[in-house]
Formats: C-alpha cells, structure tokens, sequence
C-alpha cells in the first residue's frame, strides 16, 4: 500500500503533487486543507483521509474529523493536526495515543518536516512539513512511504521547492 502524506496545503495544491502521488493507493492529509475547493481536488484524484487543522472553517471540519484513527495493512495510525512529537506531545494527544496505542502518528501544523521514533510509545512519528505557499516555512515538502507488513517502508521526502515559487513539472 503506497501512500502520500501531505499537510499545510492552505488552499493551495501545486500541479507537481499529483505527479508525485500518481503511483500512491490513497493520500492522507493531516489538516490545514483551506478551503472545500483544495479538499474537492484531492477526493477527486484518489482515496483521501484527513482531518481538518486549525484554518479550516465549518465547512471543512464537516467533512474532516479532528482525529482520524484506523487500521490500514495491520498498521493502525492516529493522524490529527496539531499534537507535538515525542517528548513534547500536548495533553490530549499524550492521552490519545496512551489509548489508541498507535504504530504510527501523523500530525501536521509545525510547517516542519519530521520523522522520528516515539520508543516509549514505541510508534513512528511523521510531520510532513508543509505544501502550501502560506506560512514560514522555506522548502514546501510532502512524505511519500509504503506500508508493508505492518511497517512504514521506502520513506521519501519530496521537496516541492522554495515557498512561493512553483515548481516546474
């Protein structure tokens, strides 16, 4: 099962994504999506989980849950918006993953790309960073990774380029 991790889009989805997620099963957004438009184009293109981050307005948190919990090729994954990372979760996600006991947890918000190991926890966590042209963030990035016998596998990172500046395809 291939899948593309993307987050922060904020309204904006440069062509090159779906390139890059062509080969991807399903993509997974974990919030910020911006608008039903952004939401509409990634439903449209293939299988899409998400949760709504801290700019989506009611439209959007209609249609997106704050938490997105599930069981995929054996691997059950907790994805939300804003929850920290290892050593620095916030309340309700230390609380949320003490109970759901993922093998995998995805947030977004930070605008920082990160993939590090919770060993207490003992899950992955993944930030993809952000895709958008809004926000401080320098380098747009996305995560692309399989999920093969329970496992995250054939990580990337991809680069869209600089903030603000469209990548030619």
């Amino acid at each position: 099962m291939k899948i593309g991790l993307l987050s922060d889009t904020h309204s904006w989805l440069e062509p090159s994504i779906f390139k890059h997620f062509a080969a991807c099963d399903e993509i997974w957004h974990a919030g910020d999506i911006g608008d039903l438009a952004t939401l509409d184009q990634l439903e449209n293109f293939k299988p899409l989980r998400t949760v709504y981050g801290n700019i989506d307005g009611p439209e959007l948190r209609a249609r997106a849950p704050l938490n997105n919990i599930f069981t995929l090729a054996g691997l059950k994954v907790v994805m939300t918006h804003i929850g920290g990372y290892p050593g620095r979760y916030v309340p309700r996600v230390r609380k949320l993953l003490d109970q759901e006991r993922p093998g995998l947890y995805i947030c977004g918000h930070s605008h920082i790309l990160k993939v590090m190991p919770d060993p207490k926890r003992q899950l992955l966590h993944m930030n993809p960073g952000a895709c958008g042209k809004h926000g401080f963030h320098r380098m747009k990035t996305m995560l692309r990774f399989d999920i093969q016998a329970k496992k995250v596998a054939n990580l990337e990172v991809i680069e869209l380029g600089l903030r603000g500046a469209l990548k030619k395809t």
